[in-house]
């Protein structure tokens, strides 16, 4: 079995997220498999689906915690689809589930989550999201960086960090 660095919840908009945000979830999900980190997120589409896909083409494993009933509607890129049946409440499972959460985007959905992860001393990367002065001091400005953020360089497992790409602005741009 592979040792794994940690879960990390990636949170952002579902269906109909703005395909700059896809762009940037996948990179993120890409990294986070090659460090060996879990991908926890709510299971969906959009922002999840992307970060789901960018980490099983790199054989990271994937969990979805699904606010309905039905396994059949988490995305394809899933390792493991959880259905909830709690609807929206399972935002807050997905910050219980995690030990860093990495904000790609915004919707009130990804606000709720970042509110849950503050409120219980998670570390929050937030990539080309909300932004409230004073409150969110951890933006980051690429996929790398918000990765190092949720991630920090002692529980990588020896594996080098990876270039910089170039930043969120540039990529949703």
């Amino acid at each position: 079995m592979t040792s794994r660095s940690g879960y990390v919840a990636v949170i952002g908009p579902g269906d109909g997220a703005p395909a700059g945000l896809s762009r940037l979830a996948r990179q993120v999900g890409r990294l986070l498999a090659e460090r060996g980190a879990v991908l926890v997120c709510g299971g969906l589409g959009g922002v999840m689906a992307a970060a789901c896909e960018g980490a099983a083409g790199r054989g990271g494993l994937t969990v979805g915690l699904l606010p309905g009933d039905d396994r059949g509607a988490g995305n394809p890129y899933l390792t493991i689809a959880l259905p909830t049946g709690i609807g929206e409440l399972r935002n807050g499972l997905v910050v219980r589930a995690c030990d860093a959460v990495i904000a790609i985007g915004g919707s009130w959905g990804t606000m709720s989550e970042i509110a849950f992860a503050k409120r219980t001393g998670k570390p929050v990367a937030i990539l080309a999201g909300w932004s409230i002065e004073g409150r969110l001091e951890s933006t980051a400005h690429s996929p790398e960086e918000a990765v190092n953020q949720a991630l920090p360089p002692e529980v990588w497992h020896l594996r080098p960090p990876l270039d910089l790409i170039g930043s969120a602005h540039e990529a949703i741009g």
